[in-house]
């Protein structure tokens, strides 16, 4: 990427280039001559703790002789532990090379990427006023006036819109193409299981993605049983049977596949009723599974006010290949505790809930809104999280097992899960993140599907 910045903005490839700082002496003799010598901001010095907090990264502009044309920190905004809150500041640029190059803002654009590369979903800068048109320009947005040792300046916000390309990219789409089908039936549109009319029964089907079976089908087929049973737990339901579909070039590949669906009925305590097999095809993957409850829970069954919950198993790690994207909290553990993990939701008895998947917390959290008629706020540092993973990646990724609840809850939940408070239903629409300092930022602006009120 810092290769590219300076082509990127039409500057000679070689006037400069962006990278992380191993040595700071540079940049901070470089600060010091602006911030102090020439602006007077400051007295003696423009150090301060942000200097010495080991999380914060400073990148700098170079000339190709390794000349330090200009650099500009950025970390996480607060001194606890990293919530997704990142902040730049003492951008600064030589005054010999000052507006000639575009270093600026090519170092304010390194800046944006880091943060967002970090896991950061708000990301903030208080600049000197003169310099709000740039970052205008660059797409950051103007918050509020916020004067620095009695100077004018502008508290500056980039816009990070990680949550919402995920719900377009996974489910704004569903509402044109299935708004006439009514899937769910009624009380139970967006649900990811559908009542069956005049029976105890719930159905749910999910298809994995391609590209997955093709690369792991073993875990293709584990998380073929794990999404689906995940579907019924959400609703209360105890799962009775699983019927599956496979497509692989060949029968060793589909041996591969079946050995996870297998591994997965018997943790689960599925059994897999049949199913459909074709071979010298494309790979492919879908089940279906039925489930009983006499009560199914709904995931429009929230009302404004209402408390939000999320229960998730936080054990287990990234799955190979699928850093960021799928966590793996199921294969280690016991069919006991996945057993009483998936009985969770029929035992506490919510107004609502619905299970993570590819929408992840955030999206997840606003298809539960958007089915009750609500908006929803997520205290962002409430989300419970393991420690090897960035707020962005967390709230954005499949989490194994995790539930979105709204309303007030019969039981605890159990080993191994952990349950926090961490929001509310709103009126309105959409998913605000609501911050330590009382901010709110935009994740979901509006309905994730476009399904409406169930």
């Amino acid at each position: 990427m810092t290769d590219l910045v300076p082509a990127l903005l039409g500057a000679p490839p070689a006037s400069f280039q962006i990278s992380p700082a191993a040595d700071q002496r540079d940049y901070r003799r470089l600060r010091r001559r602006v911030f102090v010598d020439e602006q007077g901001l400051f007295d003696r010095t423009d150090a301060d703790e942000r200097d010495d907090d080991p999380r914060t990264v400073v990148l700098l502009a170079r000339a190709p002789d390794g000349t330090v044309l200009g650099g500009v920190r950025v970390g996480p905004a607060g001194a606890g532990p990293d919530i997704g809150w990142w902040a730049g500041s003492r951008l600064v640029v030589d005054p010999a090379v000052r507006g000639a190059r575009g270093i600026g803002p090519a170092l304010v654009r390194a800046a944006c990427a880091y943060a967002e590369n970090a896991g950061a979903l708000r990301f903030d800068a208080t600049v000197q006023s003169r310099h709000e048109p740039m970052f205008r320009r660059l797409g950051w947005r103007a918050v509020r006036r916020a004067p620095v040792a009695g100077r004018p300046h502008v508290l500056m916000r980039w816009p990070i819109g990680r949550i919402a390309a995920l719900a377009a990219a996974t489910k704004n789409p569903l509402g044109p193409l299935l708004r006439d089908l009514l899937p769910g039936g009624t009380g139970f549109v967006g649900d990811d299981g559908a009542p069956v009319p005049g029976t105890d029964l719930v159905a749910a089907c999910d298809a994995i993605l391609p590209s997955m079976v093709e690369r792991d089908p073993d875990w293709a087929g584990w998380c073929a049983v794990l999404v689906n049973v995940n579907d019924l737990a959400a609703m209360g339901a105890e799962p009775v049977g699983l019927l599956n579909a496979v497509g692989a070039r060949d029968a060793a590949f589909a041996a591969r596949i079946l050995a996870g669906l297998r591994r997965g009925a018997a943790a689960y305590g599925i059994p897999i009723l049949g199913g459909h097999t074709q071979l010298g095809v494309p790979a492919a993957l879908s089940a279906t599974a039925l489930g009983r409850t006499a009560h199914p829970v709904p995931g429009g069954g929230g009302r404004p006010g209402d408390r939000v919950r999320l229960t998730a198993d936080l054990g287990g790690r990234w799955r190979p290949g699928h850093h960021g994207r799928q966590w793996d909290s199921t294969t280690h553990r016991s069919a006991a505790e996945l057993r009483r993990l998936t009985s969770f939701v029929a035992a506490a008895r919510p107004a609502a809930a619905k299970d993570v998947s590819m929408a992840g917390i955030a999206g997840t959290l606003g298809m539960l809104a958007e089915a009750g008629g609500c908006g929803a706020i997520l205290d962002v540092a409430r989300v419970p999280r393991p420690a090897g993973a960035t707020t962005g990646d967390w709230l954005t990724c499949f989490p194994g097992f995790a539930m979105v609840t709204a309303g007030d809850l019969a039981t605890a939940a159990p080993a191994p899960a952990v349950t926090a408070r961490c929001g509310e239903l709103t009126a309105g629409r959409g998913v605000r993140l609501r911050w330590p300092d009382g901010e709110l930022t935009d994740a979901i602006d509006a309905g994730v599907t476009g399904l409406g009120t169930a």
